[in-house]
């Protein structure tokens, strides 16, 4: 009987190419800077807004900020969020090993954790098994001690801010089996060439569990570097709390620039009054004259040993201009909408085109992400600094293959 090698090697090949499916697109780094950033997260189980903020070390109220919800509601730390909710959560981006990445979220195990449950379930899917268990030097994943503080590192990428040359700040987002690119960038306002430069990709095929990453854009900061919120960027249609929670920064719909003034939240702040002005931070005079619009505001310049540093600024523009916009803020939310801007991006058609949305000049040249490689054609930008990594993904179908594959070969056998 013939030796069955050739169909072993076919099997457990196979096998191999099923479990190596999942991407995560990084930005290799060379000093010790970091950013601003965000994580696509999807809610794992009901939680109170400030257990998910625990989850990730990080301000409840900056959370709800991120996504533009209303945190003049009672009590809104502890209002429950619902299951399968998604968030953006802001985060820190560091560079470490080379590479960004955050590794500042710790999480504390329980009796029934492993490290593929806290990966896939917890954290959903922004982190696998095997990097939880590389940053925290396991050698047996099957022991966990109840109660054992693990790093997580998450994925991020700065890419300096910008977008085309405009300020961005980047969502880590991890790839739903619904999903296409071009619904992605559909719900994210870019384009597919957009997208795949940003991830050096050398088609638009996506699988799920993917990461990619998402440049939204954002107003941006021009404080000093010895100011506590220097590098402060807000997403357009969003806004953030700083200055000790006495000012709140947003970035209107139709504007790229930062707008602040006093928060809500704010009780005991310093001095937020212009000098040799009676105006405060956020206000703005305009008077039509012969020669055009004479404007002055009182602008917020950063927070600096605990005090509101402010700005004023005069100008003759043409025209005067109009109230400020704000972007509209929601309710916290009770229930999940699949249609809501907290859902994952849908293919808007089973082909995964949009019709009458930017189409790719890249031509399709592969089926995965390329390490290190722009699209061929492809515009110039931060694409030259991403390149993807490979991360095992175990899944059903793979094992059910190698299932079939031993039992063909115990047949022949």
């Amino acid at each position: 009987m013939q030796h069955p090698k050739p169909f072993i090697f076919l099997c457990v090949l196979s096998n191999v190419l099923l479990l190596a499916t999942s991407k995560s697109t990084i930005e290799p780094c060379s000093n010790s800077d970091s950013c601003n950033a965000m994580l696509g997260y999807k809610v794992y189980t009901e939680l109170k807004v400030s257990e998910v903020a625990s989850l990730f070390q990080v301000d409840p109220i900056s959370i709800l900020t991120a996504n533009a919800i209303d945190i003049s509601y009672p009590d809104v730390e502890n209002h429950i969020l619902p299951s399968d909710l998604f968030l953006k959560i802001p985060i820190n981006c560091s560079c470490v090993d080379g590479i960004r990445k955050s590794v500042s979220t710790h999480y504390k195990t329980r009796p029934s954790d492993t490290l593929a449950s806290i990966a896939d379930s917890v954290y959903s899917g922004l982190v696998s098994a095997d990097q939880i268990r590389e940053a925290n030097s396991i050698s047996d994943p099957s022991v966990l001690d109840v109660g054992q503080t693990l790093v997580v590192p998450l994925p991020c990428t700065c890419f300096n801010g910008t977008d085309n040359s405009l300020p961005a700040i980047y969502l880590s987002y991890v790839v739903t089996p619904e999903d296409s690119l071009a619904g992605i960038a559909a719900r994210y306002s870019t384009t597919l060439t957009d997208l795949m430069n940003v991830n050096a990709m050398g088609s638009s095929a996506i699988k799920a569990s993917d990461i990619i990453s998402i440049p939204l854009p954002a107003c941006a900061s021009n404080f000093p570097s010895y100011a506590a919120d220097y590098g402060l960027i807000v997403p357009n249609g969003s806004y953030a709390i700083t200055a000790s929670h006495c000012l709140q920064c947003s970035c209107g719909p139709g504007s790229l620039n930062l707008y602040c003034e006093p928060a809500s939240l704010a009780v005991s702040c310093s001095s937020m009054q212009c000098k040799n002005s009676n105006l405060m931070v956020g206000n703005v005079t305009a008077q039509q004259t012969s020669a055009g619009c004479n404007v002055s505001s009182c602008n917020y310049g950063g927070f600096v040993n605990g005090s509101i540093i402010t700005t004023l600024s005069t100008s003759l523009r043409p025209r005067c201009p109009g109230p400020q916009q704000f972007p509209p803020l929601k309710a916290p939310p009770t229930s999940v909408i699949r249609d809501a801007t907290f859902a994952p991006a849908p293919a808007p058609q089973s082909d995964g085109s949009i019709a009458g949305a930017p189409q790719s000049t890249v031509p399709s040249t592969t089926s995965s992400l390329l390490p290190g490689l722009a699209p061929i054609g492809g515009p110039s930008g931060s694409s030259s600094a991403a390149c993807s990594l490979v991360t095992p993904l175990t899944n059903l179908p793979s094992a059910v293959l190698l299932l079939l594959c031993v039992k063909f070969m115990m047949a022949i056998l």
